[in-house]
């Protein structure tokens, strides 16, 4: 009887498959000793295992690179288009310290960004003049296809003062500031997402947006007028064939400068009269809409960015005049639509509404779920699409079966190949083939061992890292994504001071095993998140350590999220937690990674989850709560936290515990913001959903007593998962929006003949 293969002998046997080429071994050897030797001025007596990984990833990237240059030559050719004491305490992460093998620094390409000044109205036009100059330096990271020899490129912008030191101030005594001005100016891209509850880190922030815009959008001209001449020359003088050549996409509001930018390019520098210029900008431009979470949609001051981009807002004043000018033309006599509508809300503080300005420059704009799109029409862009309903569309979200499957979970895939074969990985629909094997019990048994290997693994990773002990055998239950009240953690709380307190009450009662594992992060400045996260932490010190409890109840919090910690906790879950406010989610992408991964799903009929659920049949899903008309309806009526609590005697004792300090005997009153918020603040509604998700999560429990009609639910949630691949969302976004067709071809090797 063969052993069982390891999990690198089972990703050495896909490698070959061609998830990653591996060539020739002995010139691979070769080159690893030449890097090791030549680019670290290493051997093998003072190397250490940083040295040894960075001579490996030089040593693939030369591979990656014949590809690179062979795809942006054929581009040129063809003219396409952590946690102390229980709280989050953040820490800077530099991980650039040692340098990035990945990337390769253009110097040569290195483009000037202004900011501040002010405006001069000349004869020859509009002159941004009196700026600040910061460079944006492009570093280039190669993306590899899969199987296809294209290696596309990501450019990122780092920011550089003009100049080290002013020379003048430096030999007067001035040196200090001149430095300071530098570190002004290279903070720019030093801090990702600063805590933007001060004006500092406003102002910071619309920097960062801007300056990358900028930056991108100058890249992009210096492309499109030589692309196809294969060289920097600047030759094409016309902007008529732009759109067709070149596609932004909005993704979200962060990058809405991108309008006002391209009409001052094409207006001030380019000469285009307006009504050309915005029909290439909005011919251009698409928008992605990701929340419908109204302070989620960025509204900047007028006065931060007249001082910061004063040219930019002249453009905006001027865009917003001429859509409301068609809006009434559209709707005569309705003001208070044109109040809703304008680019410029009025009020103690005159702000610029990003998304109405994304809405008014593009020509297509899309939410990321069935449901959230039609949400975007019905509500917070109603008016825009009574003007213009032929700009909305949907694009369901999708995510890479490569990362989310073959590379996190090779066992799995394995088994899954063993059954319909390996073209499964970039055609995710094949996946349904698997719905004959569903009353297999060799495929149901493969299956569930597969899992239970997960678990194993799992488990001994989160003994070594966090030092409490897990019972491989119980149920992993697995909420992880950002933390925020909408997401309801505290919903997922409250079923877990449930079980415990059931448990306290009937201790010889059987019930089936639990590990509840949350997991994410809160922004900096977000009170609540982190306080959330500290009732996570709590609620587990005190379950973790109740000898009554033993291992039939476990509370970890997943410290430090991560795309790496995702790839060990997605294979190991056995059931998902998808529990937001019925209409608050806009899709979701941790869903899809779990079913494809064989978690069962418990959520509300929100974001994607109506399409997974419509997709595997609402009976293999754990379906519960309001829907989106039931939110509505409660709206309407006004939500009452305290008939739940009068109501409820288990959520009244709940929250009785959390006033108490029951959970924070050393401060009682630790978690009276969260009492305060369930009580009388809860726009999210958790306590009119809390009997639904009890009786549903008990549902779970019956169900994984029987492990067969377990696993034969998951092979149909697997089965029926081909729709979430990004695969097929990025085919839609080219075909509907950029309006190019996606090929499959392969493009020649370096070595080949085209």
């Amino acid at each position: 009887m063969s052993r069982p293969l390891s999990d690198q002998e089972k990703r050495k046997q896909i490698s070959v498959r061609g998830l990653a080429g591996v060539e020739n071994v002995t010139e691979l050897k070769k080159n690893f000793n030449r890097h090791l030797h030549f680019t670290l001025v290493k051997d093998r007596n003072v190397a250490t295992p940083r040295d040894y990984y960075f001579a490996l990833a030089h040593t693939v990237r030369d591979h990656l690179v014949g590809r690179w240059i062979r795809t942006q030559q054929h581009y040129y050719e063809k003219d396409p288009k952590k946690i102390c004491g229980g709280w989050q305490m953040e820490e800077a992460d530099d991980w650039l310290r040692y340098g990035n093998p990945w990337e390769k620094a253009r110097p040569e390409f290195t483009l000037p960004v202004h900011f501040y000044g002010r405006v001069e109205h000349t004869s020859q036009g509009a002159k941004w003049v009196d700026t600040q100059v910061v460079l944006a330096m492009p570093y280039d990271t190669p993306v590899p296809g899969y199987r296809n020899n294209i290696v596309n490129t990501m450019r990122l912008w780092s920011a550089k003062a003009p100049n080290d030191f002013n020379l003048k101030d430096f030999n007067v005594g001035g040196y200090i500031q001149a430095v300071l001005d530098r570190n002004l100016a290279e903070n720019i891209s030093r801090v990702l997402y600063p805590n933007d509850n001060f004006f500092e880190g406003k102002e910071l922030r619309l920097k960062q947006e801007y300056f990358v815009v900028a930056a991108t959008l100058q890249d992009i001209i210096r492309r499109f007028k030589s692309s196809k001449f294969g060289c920097r020359d600047p030759v094409r003088t016309s902007f008529d064939a732009f759109p067709d050549k070149v596609a932004i996409q909005l993704n979200d509001t962060h990058p809405s400068l991108a309008i006002p930018e391209l009409m001052r390019i094409l207006v001030d520098l380019e000469r285009l009269d307006w009504d050309k210029a915005w029909d290439v900008t909005v011919r251009t431009c698409a928008y992605t809409n990701h929340t419908v979470l109204p302070e989620a949609l960025e509204r900047w001051p007028v006065h931060l960015i007249e001082t910061l981009l004063p040219r930019h807002l002249q453009i905006i004043y001027e865009i917003n005049q001429r859509f409301l000018n068609r809006v009434a033309a559209v709707f005569p006599g309705d003001v208070d639509r044109l109040r809703r509508m304008s680019l410029v809300e009025e009020g103690a503080v005159k702000r610029i509404n990003m998304a109405h300005l994304c809405i008014a420059g593009s020509h297509a704009v899309n939410g990321v779920a069935r449901i959230h799109s039609e949400i975007l029409k019905k509500t917070i862009f109603k008016d825009f699409y009574e003007l213009e309903p032929h700009k909305f569309q949907n694009k369901t979200n999708g995510i890479t079966p490569r990362r989310w499957l073959v590379l996190c979970n090779p066992g799995l895939a394995e088994v899954i190949a063993e059954r319909i074969g390996e073209d499964y990985i970039s055609d995710l629909d094949q996946l349904r083939k698997l719905l004959s094997y569903v009353d297999d019990e060799a495929f149901i048994r493969d299956v569930a061992k597969v899992k239970q290997e997960n678990k194993l693994k799992f488990a001994a990773y989160l003994e070594r890292e966090y030092k409490v002990h897990i019972n491989p055998n119980s149920l992993f239950d697995v909420q992880v994504k950002r933390i925020h009240e909408y997401k309801r953690q505290l919903l997922n709380c409250l079923h877990v001071i449930t079980l415990y307190n059931r448990i306290k009450q009937e201790p010889n009662r059987f019930v089936v095993p639990r590990t509840v594992m949350i997991g994410g992060k809160a922004a900096p400045g977000y009170h609540m998140a982190k306080m959330i996260i500290k009732l996570i932490t709590a609620i587990g010190d005190v379950v973790n350590h109740d000898p009554v409890v033993g291992d039939r109840l476990r509370v970890i919090f997943l410290e430090n999220y991560r795309v790496s910690l995702a790839e060990k906790v997605i294979p190991a879950a056995d059931l998902s937690e998808q529990i937001s406010t019925a209409g608050t989610e806009a899709s979701g992408t941790g869903n899809m990674k779990f079913m494809l991964n064989g978690a069962l799903t418990i959520g509300t009929m929100d974001g994607a989850n109506v399409e997974m659920a419509e997709e595997a049949g609402e009976e293999n899903f754990f379906i519960f709560g309001m829907r989106v008309e039931d939110v509505e309806k409660l709206d309407q009526r006004g939500y009452n936290a305290q008939e739940y609590y009068d109501r409820i005697p288990e959520l009244r004792h709940i929250i009785e515990q959390l006033s108490s300090g029951f959970f924070s005997p050393k401060q009682p009153d630790l978690f009276k913001d969260i009492v305060n918020m369930l009580m009388h603040h809860d726009r999210f509604k958790v306590f009119a959903d809390y009997e639904d998700y009890i009786k549903c999560q008990e549902k779970v429990s019956a169900l994984y007593k029987n492990p067969r009609e377990w696993t034969r639910m998951v092979i149909r949630n697997i089965a029926t998962s081909g729709k979430f691949s990004s695969d097929r969302t990025i085919a839609q976004y080219a075909r509907e929006i950029w309006g190019v067709d996606p090929s499959r071809k392969r493009l020649p090797a370096p070595d080949e003949t085209i």
